[in-house]
C-alpha cells in the first residue's frame, strides 16, 4: 500500500469534502476520510469498490488525540502522509452581534479555526516523523479549506466569518514556517457551492444566491475538488501561502 501518494481529507462524508475525497481517490491517491458522522464510511466504501484504496476513521477534529490516530494511522496504513486537506467545518446561525451566543461563537472558532489548527499540527508532525530514515524525503501539501468570507464581509456573520479569515493568515504563517521543508500550505475559498446544506435552503434563498454570482449559477463540489487536486499535486509546485478564490468570480466585484 506504501506506493500510492496518501491523503487525508477531515469532514470528506458529504458536500466539498466527499467531492474531495472521491477525486483524490480517482487520481490514485490512497485517502483516509475523517469525519464525525458515519457518511465517510459510505464514501470510503464507494472509493474502495471502484479498485481505488480508502479508508475511514471516525474523527473529531477538536480533539487532539482523535486527530493524531487519524493522522498517524493514515502514514501506518498507507506508507506515509503526503497530503491533507482541512475541510471539516461547520456552519454558523447568523445573528446580529449584539445578540451574539459566546457558547455557538466558541463552537464555530473550535471546529472551523482550532481544529485546521490540529489538523495541520498532527499532519505536519506525522509527515516529519516519516523522513526520519528517508534520503530523499517526498514534498507535501496542506490545503485549508477557507471561504470567500475569510475575504469579505457579510452580516451577521461573526465567528464563521472571523474563523475563515483567520485561516487564511494562519495558512500563511504556516507556508513561510516549512517551506525550507518541502511541505507547502495553500488555502481554499469556495464561494456559495452546491451541497446538500444549501439544498436544504428555501428556493428563494437559493435564487438570492445565485443572482448575486457573477457566473449566474451554484458552484459544484467538483469544481472546488479540482482546485485542492491541483494544490495536491507537484503542477502547483510553486504554490504555497496562496490562498485561491473559487468562488465563480464572487470576491471579484
Amino acid at each position: 500500500m506504501g506506493d500510492a501518494r496518501s491523503a487525508v481529507v477531515t469532514g470528506g462524508g458529504s458536500g466539498i469534502g466527499e467531492a474531495i475525497a472521491l477525486k483524490l481517490a480517482e487520481a490514485g491517491y490512497a485517502v483516509t476520510i475523517g469525519d464525525i458522522g458515519s457518511a465517510g464510511s459510505e464514501v470510503a466504501q464507494r472509493i474502495n469498490a471502484k479498485g481505488g484504496q480508502a479508508r475511514f476513521v471516525p474523527t473529531d477534529v477538536t480533539d487532539e488525540e482523535s486527530v493524531r490516530g487519524l493522522m498517524e494511522g493514515a502514514a501506518r496504513t498507507f506508507g506515509g502522509l503526503d497530503v491533507l486537506v482541512a475541510n471539516a467545518g461547520i456552519p454558523e446561525a447568523k445573528a446580529p452581534l449584539h445578540e451574539l451566543d459566546l457558547s455557538k461563537w466558541q463552537r464555530v472558532i473550535d471546529v472551523n479555526l482550532t481544529g485546521v489548527a490540529v489538523c495541520n499540527k498532527w499532519a505536519v508532525a506525522t509527515i516529519l516523523d516519516g523522513r526520519r530514515n528517508t534520503a530523499e524525503p517526498r514534498t507535501a501539501s496542506v490545503i485549508n479549506m477557507a471561504s470567500i468570507l475569510a475575504h469579505v464581509g457579510q452580516a451577521n456573520s461573526n465567528a464563521y466569518s472571523a474563523a475563515k479569515a483567520a485561516v487564511a493568515n494562519f495558512t500563511r504563517s504556516a507556508a513561510l514556517t516549512y517551506a525550507r521543508e518541502g511541505i507547502r500550505f495553500n488555502a481554499v475559498s469556495p464561494g456559495y457551492v452546491d451541497t446538500p446544506l444549501l439544498a436544504q435552503l428555501p428556493e428563494e434563498t437559493r435564487s438570492q444566491m445565485i443572482s448575486k454570482q457573477p457566473i449566474g449559477r451554484l458552484l459544484r463540489p467538483e469544481e472546488i475538488a479540482n482546485v485542492v487536486l491541483f494544490l495536491a499535486g507537484d503542477g502547483s509546485s510553486a504554490l504555497t501561502g496562496s490562498i485561491i478564490n473559487a468562488d465563480g468570480g464572487y470576491t471579484a466585484i
